[in-house]
């Protein structure tokens, strides 16, 4: 075999391991969740970074919890989505169910409405700890 054509095999076989490494290592693979798509993670990244609307629901939840508006921020922001809590499809606005640890170490879960307009905290879970309230 002539050394220039072993030179090219040689060459495409380099590339071909530099773009196996780069689709291996660096690309971002979309959600793996079930019923994700592109306009949903949109979605996601909106209510992380809005000031939510809290419903009466939520206020007295917060309140009967000791979780304050500081923290549900927290979990909105830095927390996980638990995606089998979440109704991605729900009608007229997908709700995420997102967990936490808060700074004062409760383990929250934090119910958001994602519509388009504006996020609203729909309810608000201590996942360790059980309270008597009195929510409607």
């Amino acid at each position: 075999m002539p050394t220039k054509r072993r030179k090219e095999i040689v060459s495409l076989l380099v590339l071909l391991g530099f773009i196996a490494v780069y689709l291996l290592f660096f690309r971002k693979e979309p959600s793996q969740e079930a019923g994700t798509s592109g306009r949903q993670d949109r979605r996601e990244l909106a209510f992380r970074h809005r000031k939510p609307y809290y419903t009466k629901h939520a206020r007295c939840r917060m309140d009967c919890r000791m979780i304050d508006e500081t923290e549900v921020m927290e979990i909105l922001r830095d927390g996980t989505i638990n995606y089998h809590k979440s109704d991605l499809k729900a009608k007229p606005c997908p709700s995420y169910a997102v967990e936490g640890i808060t700074h004062d170490r409760q383990k929250v879960r934090v119910v958001v409405g994602n519509c388009d307009s504006r996020p609203s905290v729909i309810t608000v879970i201590d996942l360790v700890n059980e309270f008597d309230c009195a929510c409607p």
